[in-house]
């Protein structure tokens, strides 16, 4: 496996725990590039993901995730943010095997209030607040799965994560 690229961290987490924020902030430190599928997802599709969710569905959109997260893996050497559903796919949680996955785990409130209500966000359009709390609770056990260490970001800066995340990942 000697001359592979591999991220130096992937981050997975409810909507709302910080993966793009903190990422930003984990790559700035370690002086590596961030990485988001989310993005690199609307990229490839040309649009948005609430517009893929409505065009296409829900089951295309993952499609389109598992492909995005397998060549991530493949080809990012910073700091790798994943969906906050990419862990639904057994074939994403297999693939997070061997690398270095940090759960950013928040709490309801937080992440109420870090999302907002729901604004681009397909999966939050209903009830937000109770979607929000069901995802999370669904979601939980497969993000503790597929983590090799979890950082609590309530009531937390960034940089104190991302800070926390270096020490870390220096172990």
């Amino acid at each position: 496996m000697t001359g592979t690229t591999r991220p130096v961290c992937v981050l997975v987490g409810a909507p709302g725990s910080g993966k793009t924020t903190v990422g930003r902030a984990l790559a700035d430190a370690l002086g590596v590039e961030f990485r988001d599928t989310d993005a690199d997802i609307e990229q490839l599709a040309g649009k948005p993901i609430p517009e893929i969710f409505v065009d296409e569905g829900e089951a295309h959109f993952r499609t389109l995730e598992r492909a995005a997260v397998a060549a991530a893996l493949a080809s990012c050497s910073g700091v790798l943010a994943l969906g906050g559903g990419a862990v639904l796919a057994e074939e994403n949680r297999a693939a997070l095997i061997g690398h270095p996955v940090v759960h950013l785990s928040v709490e309801l409130p937080d992440a109420v209030k870090r999302v907002g209500l729901g604004a681009g966000r397909p999966l939050l359009a209903l009830n937000p607040r109770a979607t929000l709390k069901h995802l999370m609770e669904q979601r939980r056990p497969l993000y503790a799965e597929a983590a090799t260490a979890t950082v609590v970001t309530d009531g937390r800066s960034p940089e104190e994560i991302a800070a926390e995340i270096v020490a870390l990942l220096k172990r």
